[in-house]
């Protein structure tokens, strides 16, 4: 390598030129140990790099990606080993994930069509079941007054079931003019089956009544029809009485249900503890015993399922009879659909948020006297 360099005088005029001349082999020995270091210095500069980069990709990708798969493969019923996958490859590990992926989508798909279709059978059963309850409740009397003509006597109830359709019914009608039929019944089960025998039973019980016969005589009838063809082996408690509208003489049986309730000399009201009868349904040749009553003007009478003392709180506690007593006697002098009212207002009062149990029915029957005949405008 040469190098020219100019000199100068004093007044800056090129006087001279100095020429410097060196080997280049000498310059390149002299260059090598810097090039060396510096590349030595690269080398180390990139092997941590990729150290700390690998280190970095491990625990931020690897490490979640073989998670994933490991959980993915469980899941997907393709690897059920509890062991580590430490010495399964990187690409074994993406190859497990995109298999497990692709079976939880097949079985995603799977899962949604059979949502789809249970969906739309639930839809189906849920319309069916409002139309058995809309047939249920046109089955029972559901028009107050029921009888604008006749004065003799003031009648409400109501039913309110636990489920889309119930097991309790109520029913009133009249056999003659003179006599009015009233039932209050409970079958032992609930939903569906408790609604197909809530009917059947009551279309046995107002069809029998109709003939003629003592309360008695119809529950022993009934109950011998429900034992012939019973092979579910349900059963309902029955309270069938028969009311004489000109006298206010009342005939009743109790079959397995619930204790009734009177309002008698304007005073309160008192349940009327009696023996039952077994319940209709439960077992052949069962002989009902007939009670009588007599309703005197202002007398009432009210008639009730057990999902009334029963009805319980968030805590499983019953309303019971005791509760029952106290809603009936707020106001014990007013009319049948007043009591009616106190009474569920108590009990949804004492319910609060927790879930009805059991189907909710009631009936409150006034006797006016067959003076009040003549006057249908007095109340």
């Amino acid at each position: 390598m040469t190098t020219m360099v100019p000199v100068k005088d004093s007044e800056g005029t090129v006087t001279a030129l100095l020429c410097i001349q060196r080997p280049i082999r000498e310059m390149i020995q002299a260059l090598l140990p810097y090039l060396m270091m510096i590349f030595v210095g690269v080398a180390l500069i990139e092997i941590l790099v990729c150290i700390l980069a690998t280190r970095f990709i491990n625990k931020s990708i690897i490490n979640p990606v073989e998670k994933v798969s490991k959980e993915a493969s469980r899941f997907a019923k393709e690897n059920t080993k509890s062991e580590p996958l430490g010495e399964i490859s990187r690409y074994e590990v993406l190859k497990n994930l995109a298999g497990s992926i692709d079976f939880m989508e097949t079985e995603m798909t799977s899962y949604i069509k059979n949502l789809t279709a249970v969906t739309a059978e639930k839809e189906r059963i849920g319309a069916e079941i409002s139309i058995a309850a809309q047939i249920q409740n046109d089955a029972l009397p559901a028009v107050f007054p029921p009888f604008p003509d006749r004065h003799e006597f003031d009648i409400y109830a109501s039913m309110d079931p636990a489920r889309g359709v119930g097991g309790d019914f109520y029913n009133f009608f009249f056999i003659d003019d003179d006599h009015l039929a009233l039932v209050m019944a409970d079958v032992s089960g609930k939903g569906i089956p408790g609604a197909l025998f809530m009917m059947v039973t009551n279309i046995l019980i107002t069809e029998r009544t109709k003939i003629g016969g003592t309360p008695a005589e119809i529950l022993s009838f009934v109950n011998e029809r429900h034992c012939e063809h019973n092979k579910a082996e349900m059963f309902v408690t029955v309270w069938l009485g028969i009311l004489e509208v000109s006298t206010g003489h009342l005939i009743y049986a109790n079959a397995g249900h619930e204790d009734h309730t009177v309002y008698r000399n304007n005073k309160v009201f008192e349940i009327v503890k009696e023996k039952h009868g077994f319940v209709v349904g439960g077992m052949e040749g069962v002989r009902y015993k007939n009670f009588e009553m007599q309703l005197n003007k202002g007398d009432k009478l009210f008639l009730y399922t057990d999902g009334v003392p029963e009805a319980t709180d968030k805590d499983d506690n019953m309303f019971g009879t005791d509760r029952m007593a106290d809603a009936l006697n707020i106001e014990p002098a007013a009319g049948p659909e007043q009591i009616l009212k106190n009474v569920r207002k108590a009990v949804d009062e004492f319910v609060g948020d927790a879930e009805p149990f059991d189907d909710l029915t009631m009936m409150c029957l006034e006797y006016r006297g067959p003076e009040l005949s003549e006057k249908p405008d007095d109340k």
